[in-house]
């Protein structure tokens, strides 16, 4: 009920999203369902039918993979904070999402079966009664159960995907090394052993004063620097302690540094006078991180997209182009080049994103190309990977006449797939991109504060576009190309 209520109160842009999740699920079943009617026409082509069932996979993976990401911008089921304390916890709002998802998914399962039934001539009194009768079997009954079966493929793929990448993680830290036996007189868990010059490198002797003097306190600082170097290891204290360099300077891109002026502004307490006062905890900055972590499967991208091309080679030694509906050994071939063309686009869009950030940032940027670039680095994870299912998608569908013969033409079934697996993979581009404007509101809005005009925020954009339609776009061609050069010999 929850589910319906925050469907029904979306906004349009979100209700026009999940209408697309719904078209997408819609020519999905449809394909599925035409699957099945020719298995009843043709009975004795069991190996064609299973084939062509084999294929609906392709449109099925790119319904799910569009559903995803629209549930990644659905407003509703987005945490906030206050939420667990009337019930909407990581996990119930997991449930919410996989629910509308799956709502989604079934409207456009019903819609692909009402219309199947109409072409099939089933339902009467609308236009086109009939008009694929022969190819649907009309003159076969229709097994509901194997028609629901596929059917139900979209919204449970679909629902199983959100709920899996939905789920809650545990927020508690990780559980520590098992117990070690230590030294004389050692209790608990031991740390590693310090290296020479460790205890004053890496600051494990830091200690923080505690209000009192005399032994007892000394004893207690001293329980306490044990205490804090048992706990924690130099390789940690590493990640937290500043960085001199040659020059000088101090540099810590994931620490806090004390405030510059913090002990000289704290007030007397009374108890700890002296020049150990000095050394009490001031107030922490925190210093922060770098914009963007440099994706590390670039060299795994290359690799795959290399070697996908060499099976393609490899593929084209045998003859000519061979034909993907009756599935020879080089068809096999080429599929295995393609998924690895894929894969490889995939892996390695992400760090190519990133490059073509750090690109435009060269040569002395202005405020326009400087936010256009750091803008692309951070965001280089969340629009890399749909980017490069954009080029894979573009690549394949300009080498599918070559490797489908001269012969053949394309079919409406194969037309609407190819329509349907395109559409959902640039409507996840667009959402990707929705998605990551969402999580830069409070920038845009600090911009704005700021003084920042909207003309700058719009020109920045255009050039993030066409920055990647300056890099994408000949790689994209010239993949494209390299690919069914053996094919087109």
């Amino acid at each position: 009920m929850l589910a319906l209520r925050l469907t029904r109160a979306a906004r349009p842009a979100v209700q026009l999203r999940r209408l697309l999740v719904a078209a997408a699920s819609a020519g999905t079943g449809f394909l599925l369902l035409s699957c099945l009617g020719y298995a009843l026409d043709r009975p004795e082509a069991a190996g064609g039918g299973a084939l062509r069932l084999a294929w609906c996979a392709v449109p099925l993976a790119a319904t799910v993979y569009f559903a995803l990401a629209v549930a990644r911008t659905d407003p509703g089921t987005r945490p906030r904070p206050g939420l667990s304390a009337v019930g909407l916890g990581p996990a119930r709002l997991m449930a919410i999402s996989a629910l509308t998802t799956a709502l989604s998914c079934t409207v456009g399962s019903l819609l692909a079966l009402l219309f199947f039934l109409h072409l099939r001539g089933d339902l009467r009194g609308l236009p086109f009664d009939g008009a694929a009768a022969d190819f649907l079997a009309a003159g076969r009954p229709l097994p509901v159960p194997a028609a629901l079966t596929l059917l139900a493929l979209a919204p449970a793929a679909a629902s199983a995907t959100v709920a899996l990448v939905f789920r809650p993680t545990d927020p508690r830290p990780a559980p520590r090394s098992a117990l070690r036996l230590g030294g004389f007189g050692a209790h608990g868990r031991a740390a590693a052993k310090d290296t020479f010059g460790s205890y004053g490198r890496f600051g494990t002797g830091t200690r923080t004063r505690t209000a009192g003097t005399g032994p007892d306190a000394a004893e207690a600082h001293s329980e306490g620097g044990r205490a804090t170097g048992a706990a924690q290891t130099p390789r940690e204290h590493s990640r937290t302690s500043a960085l001199v360099g040659a020059d000088g300077t101090v540099s810590a891109p994931e620490a806090t540094l004390p405030a510059p002026g913090a002990a000289a502004d704290a007030e007397p307490t009374g108890q700890d006078t002296g020049p150990d006062a000095a050394e009490a905890a001031p107030s922490a900055v925190t210093v922060p991180a770098p914009v963007g972590k440099v994706p590390a499967d670039l060299p795994w991208g290359i690799a795959l997209l290399a070697a996908g091309l060499t099976v393609h080679a490899y593929a084209g030694r045998s003859g000519p182009a061979p034909s993907l509906t009756t599935l020879p050994g080089e068809a096999v071939t080429v599929l295995l080049g393609w998924l690895l063309t894929t894969v490889g686009f995939v892996l390695a869009a992400p760090g190519l994103t990133h490059l073509c950030g750090l690109l435009l940032q060269c040569a002395r940027p202005g405020a326009l190309r400087l936010l256009a670039g750091r803008v692309l680095m951070s965001e280089a994870g969340r629009i890399g990977r749909p980017l490069g299912v954009v080029c894979a998608v573009a690549s394949a569908g300009y080498a599918m006449t070559l490797y489908s013969g001269s012969a053949p033409s394309f079919g409406p079934l194969t037309a609407l797939g190819a329509l349907l697996v395109a559409g959902c993979t640039v409507a996840t581009l667009l959402t990707a991109a929705v998605e990551a404007r969402q999580c830069r509101a409070d920038t845009i809005a600090a911009l704005l504060r700021l003084g920042a005009p909207a003309t700058m925020l719009r020109g920045a954009a255009a050039l993030r576009v066409a920055a990647l339609l300056a890099l994408f776009g000949p790689l994209t061609a010239m993949i494209a190309a390299l690919a069914a050069l053996p094919a087109a010999r």
